[in-house]
């Protein structure tokens, strides 16, 4: 499956985006995605020098970015315009990994209210849970004429 116009509708440039490849899309409602950890990012440098680990915040940021993904792909709700994080309730931070290995990242849409979004998270590697969240995100509703 191909998904790349679902990326598109991420607001982040390629540097800060921590989903690689959306695997599984039921627009507006959840999906799942991948990203494999090269050992190349930057901030890898310097968590921790010699022994790098993946962040637990970027993990939660990854949960954020997928639902943006899960969101603005909805049918029958017009995308926002620059969409944010703008909460995190509940994360559980419950391991880490290290660079080689394809964290799996699934979000679900629980729920909209004008132009908030909660959407609940994971990341796991394998069958292992590395984190957990409940993020919330905004946007502007978008000002361009209807179609």
């Amino acid at each position: 499956m191909a998904f790349e116009q679902e990326l598109q509708s991420l607001p982040h440039g390629k540097e800060f985006r921590f989903i690689e490849k959306v695997t599984a899309l039921d627009p507006g409602k959840s999906g799942e995605a991948t990203y494999r950890i090269t050992g190349n990012e930057e901030f890898l440098k310097g968590h921790f020098p010699g022994r790098p680990l993946w962040p637990g915040v970027i993990m939660i940021e990854a949960i954020a970015q997928l639902g943006g993904v899960v969101a603005q792909s909805d049918p029958d709700i017009p995308a926002l315009d620059d969409m944010r994080l703008t909460s995190v309730k509940n994360a559980k931070i419950l391991g880490s990994t290290t660079p080689g290995s394809t964290l799996t990242i699934k979000a679900t849409l629980q729920g909209r209210m004008g132009p908030l979004i909660q959407v609940n998270g994971e990341v796991l590697v394998g069958e292992t849970k590395l984190a957990a969240a409940i993020v919330i995100l905004s946007g502007t509703e978008s000002s361009a004429p209807v179609a």
